[in-house]
């Protein structure tokens, strides 16, 4: 995990284009800025960013869903529940599933786990363009690859 480029997904574990739910990896590093001033002697994770590694997961998804050819942006966040801490160097497994499609957005419902406890869940709805530009989309295929996306959920 990277947090401060905000890369928050290490790996795919499960991408399920039929059932629309994907399961992904990501270890929350021991040492970061982050976690200098969240919180001094007490670090933990910023919940925004248990969120928004629900909404890359979830984001993930909707790209396989769409063949690569539409990019989905935040557009709101609903029902997110903290119901624990994560602290540095633990492995979240981040799941979502699509509970809505159509008109240009979609939503989805996501979990972080740690050790299989549910630590947060949200609701997330997501609107979705084509690519804005060839930058965007080359940076996108690099990350796909680094985290391994399905090859087969691209064609």
């Amino acid at each position: 995990m990277q947090l401060e480029y905000f890369q928050l997904i290490d790996r795919i574990l499960d991408l399920n284009m039929v059932e629309k739910t994907i399961k992904v990896e990501a270890q929350v590093p021991k040492t970061s800025t982050v976690f200098e001033g969240h919180f001094p002697g007490y670090p933990i994770m910023p919940g925004v960013l248990l969120i928004e590694s629900m909404a890359q997961t979830s984001g993930w998804l909707l790209v396989a869903l769409m063949k690569f050819e539409r990019m989905p942006f935040l557009a709101a966040v609903k029902e997110a529940k903290m119901r624990g801490f994560v602290t540095p160097g633990e492995l979240l497994t981040i799941e979502a599933s699509v509970v809505h499609e159509g008109s240009g957005y979609a939503i989805t419902d996501a979990k972080v786990r740690v050790g299989g406890k549910l630590r947060s869940n949200a609701t997330i709805t997501f609107s979705h363009v084509p690519f804005p530009n060839p930058d965007l989309r080359g940076h996108m295929d690099a990350v796909a690859k680094r985290i391994g996306f399905p090859s087969q959920a691209i064609a």
